[in-house]
């Protein structure tokens, strides 16, 4: 409903019947008179609250003066407040039975909130002493049209025929928006068609529209839930606790939901914070609160694919991550994570061919970008040296694995080890991988241009990068080397 354009429309009602009725209350009680003006000047200038409140002393001061009443219902109906105007609507009528526009406003009221034979009487009241009133009747021409729709609607609902169904609830809301009962019935029909969305917003306007609405309230958490959307879910529920802390559906609902919401935050900030075996950990226990729901399903396992591959655990993450995509072939966090995962394990071509599926999804995807460049990159560099593969760790080796590794090598391919010059120059071309490998992993810059597929000891890769690495102080050998002979020590 436009309340600006009621609110404009009472307001020229109110300032018209001042005019005409200045003579009948002209002798009023002056304290009266006095917050009749104050209350007009306040509703004139959009401060309705205000304005009710001296309405509401002009009521008590002349609880005899009809027009008292109609002020203070027009104000009410402007704040959206009907079932507070309808005393106020019968008082007048009780006291000024030929007030035309009173029994006007109340039948149109009635109407609204669906007691259409109630608001009948009214306008049928209003022709006998105006038999023109064109809105009077224009309403009775809409009532007379409403008891067949609702036989109507009631019986395609029965046959399961929703969508004509929602298009009569549709005409007979048109007429009652107030009514609650058809928000409810064409809410039914929209879940019965899967539109979960629409039903929500059926429900919504029920819970505003039914006073101590639990039942609204635990639907609409349950159709908000059922959507995924858990925040919101909890939010409608506390407005269910409000009304009834105990409720029998409303609470355990309330510490499900809780609970899921509070683990899907604690899943996220692991991410955030790459605490990737806590995060799978999270992700188990939401599927133990929830195992059925699509959504919270497909999170969860989201949750471990992600997990799984960015903490290096690629059995894990490829099995995860290629069980969500059985399900939706095109969910792109999936293809993503399941790429670093290939990279991880060193399969380069199947994560190229992941990242070429999700550009085909989003090609402006920033992660999908910046992934297939890498993967071609790391491709290409497979061919070359691989630093890891040199020292014989894992890709997420930390600085300790790696230094031990090299230095078990170091020993192992020591020159002074070897006595024949062709084992010797064996010796010192593993000696050089070995502590190329060494320089660049245990150098985190170098390494981040390893890992995104460049090599930073590469000459060739470097010409666009300020020139030849061993212009910058590497020196596999140390002060000790010289012209094939070399001295070697551990500290």
């Amino acid at each position: 409903m436009d309340f600006a354009r009621l609110f404009q429309s009472l307001c020229i009602c109110l300032l018209t019947l001042d005019i005409q009725l200045f003579g009948l209350t002209s002798g009023a009680n002056p304290e009266v008179e006095q917050h009749l003006e104050m209350g007009k000047k306040l509703l004139a200038a959009g401060q309705l609250a205000d304005a009710l409140s001296h309405y509401h002393a002009a009521v008590e001061g002349d609880p005899d003066n009809y027009m008292t009443y109609f002020k203070r219902a027009t104000v009410f109906l402007a704040l959206g407040k009907s079932r507070s105007a309808l005393p106020d609507l019968a008082k007048v009528v009780e006291l000024r039975p030929d007030f035309t526009a009173a029994r006007i406003q109340r039948g149109s009221v009635l109407l609204k909130q669906g007691k259409y034979k109630e608001a009948k009487n009214d306008f049928e009241t209003v022709l006998k002493t105006s038999p023109n009133n064109e809105e009077a009747k224009r309403n009775i021409d809409k009532i007379e049209t409403i008891p067949p729709d609702i036989e109507l609607a009631y019986r395609l609902v029965e046959e399961g025929n929703y969508g004509d169904a929602i298009q009569v609830l549709g005409g007979i809301i048109d007429t009652c928006p107030w009514d609650p009962t058809f928000h409810e019935i064409r809410s039914e029909c929209y879940e019965a068609q899967g539109d979960l969305f629409k039903a929500a917003s059926d429900i919504r306007q029920s819970t505003k529209l039914r006073a101590d609405n639990t039942r609204g309230y635990f639907k609409l958490s349950s159709l908000h839930y059922e959507m995924g959307e858990a925040d919101e879910s909890l939010v409608q529920i506390r407005e269910c606790l409000k009304l009834d802390p105990d409720n029998k559906q409303c609470f355990p609902h309330y510490k499900k939901v809780k609970k899921l919401v509070k683990l899907m935050t604690s899943a996220q900030e692991s991410i955030n914070n790459e605490e990737y075996d806590k995060c799978v950990k999270k992700a188990e226990e939401m599927l133990k609160v929830e195992s059925l729901v699509h959504h919270y399903v497909s999170r969860a396992g989201q949750h471990k694919c992600k997990c799984y591959s960015k903490g290096g655990k690629v059995k894990e993450a490829l099995a995860e991550c290629t069980h969500l995509l059985k399900i939706d072939p095109n969910n792109l966090d999936a293809l993503i994570d399941r790429a670093e995962a290939h990279i991880f394990n060193e399969d380069y071509e199947a994560a190229i061919n992941d990242y070429q599926e999700a550009s085909n999804i989003d090609g402006e995807n920033r992660r999908v970008k910046e992934g297939l460049n890498k993967a071609n990159k790391l491709l290409k560099q497979s061919k070359k040296r691989d630093y890891y593969k040199i020292l014989g760790v894992k890709r997420n080796a930390k600085k300790k694995a790696i230094m031990k590794a090299y230095r078990k090598l170091a020993v192992l391919w020591h020159p002074d080890k070897f006595t024949t010059d062709e084992e010797k120059e064996k010796a010192q071309k593993k000696f050089l991988d070995i502590a190329a490998a060494k320089e660049v992993l245990t150098d985190p810059e170098k390494r981040a241009q390893f890992d995104n597929g460049e090599d930073p000891l590469d000459p060739e890769e470097q010409s666009g990068h300020g020139g030849n690495p061993f212009q910058q102080g590497f020196n596999p050998f140390g002060q000790g080397f010289s012209g094939g002979s070399f001295k070697f020590h551990f500290n």
